[in-house]
């Protein structure tokens, strides 16, 4: 049933033909065997049999050419008028064209198919009276009830544009504000991309200028203190190889026009021994803030050191906007063999649900959308969402044992 259903929708001209056989078929079995013959023609039959084709052709063409068929209907109608043939079966066209201009998304088809809905069933009513002695009362509620059935057809078919109107109009919008999303998120991201290029920047600007710092120190006193020249090039070696995987993974996302990076934008970069006064600066704005540590501190790459930072300075700020005026929170630092373990959570009320999904665009921060990059620039995981009995919870895991 569906697929005939799909088919009669995909052509709509075999439904309008089947209509106009049945029309065509009716009227023709009426010319000949109930029209009568009192008319001012010698053979009666030949103006209802042009009409009778006409209308026909009317219900075939209306959706192919709605203005053109509304004229062949009117002028058929007028045709009739002047002939004297009585209204047919075929006649139902009327309505039918009139519905469907009305449909339609041009204004003067609609109008004039409203104003011949109007008209023909006063001038059918006064043309052909049932009966010679029907009363003026009579014939005038004849008029306005065939004039209703018409003008109901128009009303629907005008109705049926409207909606129609309205529903382009929603799905137009949707598609706009789904374009202008995308074109948002990807925007954020590549802001985040670009500042997270320079921050990786800094970082190794940083290390490469400790290596040189060392290395001079080595060769000063290369001669005299040999042991001291040893450490400080095993200083240059891991110094080195942390730069290397740093660089690595900035070139992943640096772009040519980011890749200048003037001397009074080299900032130091927070790390994990900046937390607590995060969490401090953080307390004294009223949200309490429970700071853990397990496991045994150790040093960081800087990158790591870095992600982590921000993913607690973004998880807190989170909390302040979302969490509600009650909420607390609670920051825990894991150190594991290989992985850096990063637990922000709340018991506020939660983030809704569109800020966290889909990387988090939710128009305003892009939070989590930085989260995720930063994240994945140091091949970590981050796991976001609400958090079991309420508030919303951040979970990273960040690797230390990469190497270049």
């Amino acid at each position: 049933m569906n697929r005939l259903y799909d088919f009669l929708r995909r052509h709509p001209t075999w439904v309008d033909g089947c209509w106009a056989l049945v029309l065509v078929f009716a009227s023709l079995v009426f010319v000949f065997l109930a029209m009568p013959d009192d008319t001012k023609y010698d053979s009666p039959e030949v103006p209802a049999v042009i009409a009778t084709l006409a209308m026909g052709v009317v219900v075939l063409l209306r959706r192919r050419w709605p203005a053109e068929m509304l004229l062949l209907a009117i002028v058929t109608g007028l045709f009739q008028l002047a002939t004297d043939v009585t209204p047919l079966p075929a006649n139902f066209a009327l309505l039918m064209i009139g519905f469907t201009v009305a449909v339609g998304s041009e204004r003067w088809p609609s109008r004039l198919g409203l104003l011949m809905c109007v008209a023909a069933p006063v001038l059918s009513v006064l043309r052909w009276p049932q009966a010679e002695a029907e009363s003026l009362v009579n014939r005038v509620i004849s008029s306005i009830f065939l004039t209703g059935v018409f003008c109901l057809a128009w009303v629907l078919g005008d109705s049926l544009r409207t909606r129609r109107a309205y529903y382009a109009e929603l799905e137009e919008r949707a598609a706009r504000l789904e374009l202008e999303r995308e074109t948002q998120a990807r925007m954020a991201v590549a802001a985040e991309r670009a500042r997270i290029a320079r921050e990786l920047h800094d970082v190794v600007a940083h290390n490469v200028s400790v290596m040189v710092v060392q290395a001079d120190g080595a060769a000063y006193v290369l001669d005299s203190a040999p042991d001291q020249a040893r450490n400080a090039l095993r200083t240059i070696s891991g110094t080195g190889r942390q730069a290397l995987t740093e660089m690595r993974r900035l070139l992943g996302v640096l772009r040519t026009e980011d890749s200048a990076v003037s001397a009074q934008d080299y900032v130091p970069q927070p790390g994990v021994e900046q937390l607590t006064e995060l969490v401090d600066q953080v307390r004294d704005t009223g949200l309490p803030v429970d700071f853990r540590v397990s496991g045994t501190p150790r040093p960081l790459p800087s990158g790591v050191e870095l992600t982590a930072y921000r993913i607690v300075q973004e998880a807190l700020t989170n909390t302040r906007k979302h969490g509600g005026p009650d909420a607390g929170a609670t920051v825990t630092l894991e150190y594991g063999g290989d992985a850096l373990t990063v637990l922000a959570e709340d018991d506020g009320r939660g983030a809704q649900q569109e800020l966290y999904e889909g990387g988090g665009a939710d128009g305003q921060g892009h939070g989590l959308i930085g989260m995720r990059e930063r994240v994945g620039m140091v091949n970590g995981l981050l796991v976001a969402g609400p958090r079991p009995g309420g508030g919303f919870r951040i979970s990273a895991t960040l690797p230390l044992n990469e190497r270049p």
